[in-house]
């Protein structure tokens, strides 16, 4: 899936090779997946300060948050629960917004910081906008932690998550993402290669997306898409085609035929359409357990103004509760 703007928490985790082992019943799916939610939510004790969040939750109500950063890693439920980001390495405090040679990033750059090999907790010691010369490549073990400053990138390429696992991204604005591409860029201290035209996404189009509750707006060409046979399932989303736009299409499937993208599944389950918006559904869609047991309690479409009204990066100070 392509995501052209954004300002949310990300945990990417690797998957298990698959079993040969028979398929569970879907009714014991969901209770499973259930119980896991629940006892994920106890575990969260004292620190719990009922925001609705239970990723927010567990460190948020602590004033003492920013001496406790790593918390967040172990702060996640669901599918990337056990992504750890940068949790067992150094702190890196990003000092410097540019960013002028993809290639040989300067220290203190945030593009110097994601391509190291070690695990890294990344920080910012100011607000800054960060305007990227080209895509910014990730390696594994990272966590871009924006808590405390007012960090944007914005104004050029953004992120790109491939091939490496235990990512975790919160607190960033991410916003007006350009194409690059056609250049050398570095991905590791030992490596840098060719990199044809990237997307102007602001993350992730592989893979399986499920997208609860969101408001859509202001989107372009569409508000979500992939080329790459992703796994949609959109429930409760309100989606509002703006009216300086020729297509009121929500989903977008690049450059791929009719002939691949009709068996890809992208469903939608009790999403709102506005001013003309339409959801392309594709594939043969998945039984209404599975359904449930991937909807963690999605909310009916009409309470979208209002669960996602203080939504974005949360304005956290240090020293006081966030």
């Amino acid at each position: 899936m392509a995501i052209p703007s954004l300002s949310l928490l990300f945990l990417f985790t690797s998957l298990p090779l698959v079993s040969s082992s028979p398929v569970k019943d879907p009714e014991l799916v969901v209770q499973d997946l259930h119980r896991a939610i629940n006892v994920s939510r106890r575990n969260l004790k004292y620190l719990s300060c009922a925001t609705g969040n239970p990723i927010d939750d567990c460190w948020r109500c602590d004033p003492n948050w920013e001496k406790n950063r790593r918390r967040l890693a172990d702060c996640a439920i669901g599918f990337g629960k056990n992504a750890i980001g940068g949790r067992d390495g150094k702190l890196y405090v990003v000092t410097d917004s540019s960013d002028d040679d993809p290639v040989n990033p300067k220290p203190g750059t945030l593009r110097h910081a994601v391509i190291q090999d070690e695990p890294l907790w990344i920080v910012f010691a100011r607000d800054m906008t960060i305007q990227l010369k080209e895509e910014l490549i990730m390696n594994s073990f990272k966590t871009i932690d924006g808590r405390g400053a007012s960090v944007h990138i914005a104004g050029g390429p953004c992120i790109t998550i491939q091939f490496v696992t235990n990512i975790i991204i919160h607190g960033l604005h991410i916003h007006d993402c350009k194409q690059g591409g056609n250049a050398m860029v570095r991905d590791s201290p030992r490596h840098y290669g060719w990199r044809t035209t990237s997307d102007g996404d602001g993350v992730c189009r592989h893979g399986y997306f499920h997208v609860v509750n969101n408001d859509y707006t202001h989107w372009e060409m569409y508000a979500i898409g992939g080329s790459a046979n992703p796994t949609i399932n959109s429930q409760g989303n309100r989606f509002t085609a703006p009216n300086d736009i020729f297509s009121k299409e929500v989903t977008k499937h690049e450059d791929a035929p009719e002939s691949e993208w009709k068996n890809w599944n992208w469903r939608s389950e009790g999403d709102l359409m506005v001013n003309g918006a339409f959801f392309t559904r594709s594939g043969a869609g998945a039984s209404s357990s599975y359904a449930k047991a991937s909807s963690l309690g999605a909310r009916p479409s009409s309470h979208v103004a209002t669960i996602t009204n203080n939504a974005g990066a949360l304005n956290c100070k240090k020293g006081s509760r966030c």
